[in-house]
């Protein structure tokens, strides 16, 4: 017997189905139909919206685990807990380090890549260590250097050749060359805790470089003289926005400004989040630093923020709140915009006929009522 979700909507990455019947087919997306062909399992979600299982494409740890522990146990507990955040896709992300401990971190997560059982690895993000020291937030300087090739080339060896995305700094010596040698490799090159000026950023997207690192934070900024590492990220074209909607990192209105320029399509919702995600207030450690978890925030001894414990379920839902989207948009930047970005929307990030049933199910206010992961229920609210 056929098996149909029946739902009030659904979200495909270019419209809106309303009521009818969507068919999984041994653990992938069928097709969607208004009236049920014939006979059939019925899985009921009236009253309810399916949409593509979200993708976090930064996010450093979750539940007490942090990519840079090396643990190849403590990713499996984060695949299966980012389910009930709604994200069904991610890119475990590293933190400057040294070279060894690097390229120890890209071997295991290469390992462990098809190990997890929750929400799928679908690459890594490099982010650093080719910084600069101005805008270094949570990152160690004393790891920063300038992009060298030989060096990623061995991260990528010992990953299996799964980097997705690495992030540098503009104005680091050799980062032309570097950017126009990995992205003809099909690694995303994004930009971020950089004081580059905007001839500067604009010369690297030039390059290749096609994202900028959780706007805003970590950068230079908007200035009337020097529009700076945020003028470049809103006026320069085919280039994707990282961006932290807690309501810590960015004020409501600057995400309002960049939405309004940019286009929601523009706009890759991520996380960010550290290992204090899902655990409760206190001491934790993000790379090598201690953090003080409260109120919503991580913060450094000094006071500066350092990450985040926002789950990706949330920023879909604060961006609606805030009047910043509709739901569809919202879904958007929080599914296939992160995946485009990281050419990685051939296997996620969009309800496709043939792709993998992962898809999470919605409430009228946003909140999230169940995960599905290859047709499976494998989280319900």
């Amino acid at each position: 017997m056929r098996t149909f979700i029946k739902a009030d909507k659904f979200f495909y990455h270019s419209t809106t189905k309303t009521k009818g019947y969507l068919e999984i087919i041994d653990g992938k997306f069928g097709q969607h139909f208004k009236e049920l062909p014939e006979e059939a399992n019925i899985i009921d979600h009236s009253g309810q919206w399916i949409a593509p299982g979200l993708v976090d494409t930064h996010i450093h740890g979750y539940m007490n685990h942090d990519v840079m522990d090396n643990d190849a146990e403590g990713i499996k507990v984060m695949s299966e807990a980012l389910l009930a955040c709604g994200v069904t896709s991610f890119l475990p992300t590293t933190l400057t380090s040294s070279r060894e401990l690097l390229t120890k971190v890209a071997r295991t997560l290469g390992e462990v890549k098809n190990e997890v059982t929750g929400a799928k690895i679908q690459g890594i993000y490099f982010e650093g260590p080719f910084f600069t020291e101005e805008y270094k937030g949570a990152q160690n300087p004393s790891y920063f250097g300038d992009p060298d090739l030989e060096i990623f080339n061995e991260w990528q060896e010992a990953s299996g050749g799964i980097i997705k995305k690495i992030a540098l700094a503009p104005e680091r010596k050799g980062t032309r060359d570097f950017v126009e040698t990995v992205t003809k490799e099909g690694v995303v090159v994004a930009l971020g805790h950089s004081n580059a000026t905007l001839e500067e950023a604009t010369e690297i997207v030039d390059a290749g470089a096609s994202v900028f690192v959780h706007a805003f934070n970590g950068m230079r900024g908007l200035n009337h003289r020097e529009p700076g590492m945020v003028g470049a990220l809103m006026t320069l074209e085919k280039v994707f926005s990282e961006l932290i909607c807690d309501g810590h990192h960015v004020h409501p209105q600057a995400a309002e400004v960049l939405i309004d320029k940019v286009g929601h399509e523009h706009i890759a919702l991520i996380t960010d989040c550290m290992m204090a995600g899902g655990m409760p207030d206190g001491d934790y450690i993000l790379g090598e630093f201690p953090v003080v978890v409260k109120d919503g925030t991580v913060r450094m001894p000094e006071g500066n923020l350092a990450g985040s414990i926002l789950k990706l379920k949330e920023a879909i839902k604060n961006v609606v709140d805030w009047e910043l989207a509709k739901p569809e948009e919202a879904v958007l930047m929080g599914s296939y915009v992160p995946a485009l970005s990281c050419n990685i929307a051939d296997t996620c990030g969009m309800i496709k006929a043939g792709r993998d049933a992962d898809f999470i199910v919605l409430n009228p206010d946003m909140t999230l009522a169940a995960t599905y992961l290859d047709g499976v229920k494998r989280y319900n609210a």
